[in-house]
């Protein structure tokens, strides 16, 4: 991760003082915006949420949905503005979502009692992480390393697929979910774990290979060398393997918390979405 300021105009946001700097020139093409294919990559992330909020309205699910994809939705937003600026207080408001969101996840793939009404274990579930959150929240005001903030996120991610495994294949609910849906769950979130890993690939290579890549860059001339722009490729990636990832987990836990025949997983324009099915009355 390097800095390449190639203007000479002053800076709108003024000094970096965020504790990552990515590959991207800053300020390159506006004193307004710091890292541009960065800043702008992340409206791929806020309209997958936007999306996913839609059909979560559509389909009338309970309010813990929304809440996830409200949740990604900020992810976006705070990246946006993080990039835009490459302010400390604008890293804290991508970097942390990440975190809050990432549990939120994880304790709705631990809540797998019938129902969506209250009770002990989910009130446990809820103060439970609100309290993990609190402490990370408050350790990482004190050691600020980003690499700490990285390997938490991964440790959440990774027991997030692991809880799904062991859901769809091991645990005493999984016989509450047909085969057919298993198999379409397992399908969607594999793909979503999938670009996810493939995007974080990607965010790797930009950093170790910077100064080749930029070379390559100016070789290459702009709006061409935008291609290149490997951290805006992990946006990209992560934000639509974390969609379907909550897809694929939307439709699962719904499996074990209620009736598996209301909803159906279909694909349109080549993303999978959630829909309610109409109850066949007989007589």
């Amino acid at each position: 991760m390097t800095v390449v300021n190639k203007t000479a105009k002053a800076n709108f946001w003024g000094p970096v003082t965020a504790t990552l700097d990515w590959c991207e020139a800053n300020y390159q093409f506006s004193r307004y915006i710091a890292e541009t294919a960065n800043t702008w990559s992340n409206l791929v992330t806020v309209l997958l949420a936007l999306y996913g909020v839609h059909q979560v309205q559509k389909a009338s699910l309970p309010p813990r949905y929304l809440a996830g994809y409200a949740g990604f939705a900020l992810v976006g937003l705070g990246s946006m503005i993080f990039h835009a600026t490459l302010l400390y207080e604008a890293q804290l408001a991508d970097e942390l979502p990440m975190i809050y969101v990432a549990t939120y996840c994880c304790a709705i793939l631990f809540d797998t009692t019938p129902g969506f009404v209250s009770n002990g274990w989910t009130i446990f579930l809820g103060s439970t992480f609100l309290l993990f959150n609190f402490l990370f929240t408050w350790s990482y005001a004190v050691y600020r390393n980003p690499v700490y903030h990285q390997a938490i996120f991964a440790s959440i991610m990774f027991t997030n697929g692991l809880r799904t495994a062991h859901l769809l294949r091991w645990s005493d609910v999984s016989p509450r979910i047909p085969q057919a849906i298993k198999t379409t769950v397992a399908k969607v979130f594999g793909l979503g774990a999938g670009l996810f890993a493939f995007g974080f690939f990607i965010w790797n290579l930009d950093n170790i290979f910077c100064n080749t890549i930029t070379q390559w860059k100016h070789n290459i001339g702009w709006p061409a060398a935008f291609i290149l722009e490997g951290h805006s490729w992990w946006h990209v990636f992560t934000a639509t393997g974390t969609y379907l990832m909550l897809v694929g987990n939307t439709c699962k836990t719904l499996c074990i918390k209620d009736d598996h025949s209301s909803y159906e997983l279909q694909w349109l324009y080549g993303l999978p979405r959630l829909d309610r099915q109409a109850k066949v009355k007989t007589a």
